[in-house]
């Protein structure tokens, strides 16, 4: 067939074959395999690697992604069809292409960058949400102070008055019990309206009565 390859370098390289009159309405398969070695693998269709189809209308194709000094075997049937050794060509890729380096090397870096910044990116999110927790819990800290303080005299206050009225409730019952007279006149005298009405005398009084009312009869 006079099939050529060409342009060979460290992950390329270029097939070039003549057309075929049994291929007009169909194509062309291009296979192709690494390490190849002739008295171990035979020309069959499944004893290659890779198969790229073209339409009928190219005599030529691009091979990519080949692996840098290495063996291969390159052959061009029509439709799929098994090959033969005059449709084959054995060729040797080159050392890695200095443009083809650099470039890998960007590409890594670059995804080294990409990652390193998704990562600070992370990093800081989290620091400032805890940063504005921290201080949001600040001030409402520092909010809710001077009210517990203004509550706690006001609390102290009214515990304080009701204690001392109770005590003073229970100290003027405990008068009452003992001293109900003098209560009656503490009480008169607090309240002055009192003395306009009449007072009751006691049982004491009402038995001194007489006795005095006999002595001014013997007299």
């Amino acid at each position: 067939m006079g099939i050529t390859v060409q342009n060979i370098t460290g992950s390329t390289a270029m097939v070039i074959w003549p057309k075929m009159a049994g291929c007009v309405d169909s194509f062309y398969s291009i296979m192709y395999h690494p390490n190849w070695n002739s008295m171990l693998s035979s020309y069959s269709r499944k004893s290659f690697q890779k198969e790229e189809r073209v339409p009928t209308t190219r005599s030529s194709f691009v091979v990519e992604n080949l692996t840098p000094l290495t063996t291969y075997i390159m052959c061009v049937t029509c439709q799929s069809a098994n090959p033969s050794s005059d449709q084959c060509r054995v060729f040797n890729t080159l050392e890695r292409d200095p443009a083809s380096a650099s470039s890998t090397k960007k590409e890594l870096a670059l995804g080294i960058w990409l990652t390193s910044s998704i990562l600070l990116l992370i990093i800081a999110a989290v620091l400032l949400y805890g940063c504005l927790h921290l201080l949001c819990r600040r001030r409402r800290e520092r909010n809710g102070t001077p009210k517990q303080q203004h509550e706690q005299p006001w609390t102290k206050n009214a515990a304080y008055i009701s204690d001392e009225a109770s005590r003073q409730s229970q100290q003027t019952q405990d008068a009452e019990e003992k001293h109900p007279g003098s209560i009656q006149l503490a009480t008169i005298i607090e309240n002055p309206a009192v003395c306009n009405e009449p007072i009751v005398p006691s049982s004491k009084s009402q038995e001194r009565v007489p006795v005095t009312g006999q002595q001014s009869t013997i007299n």
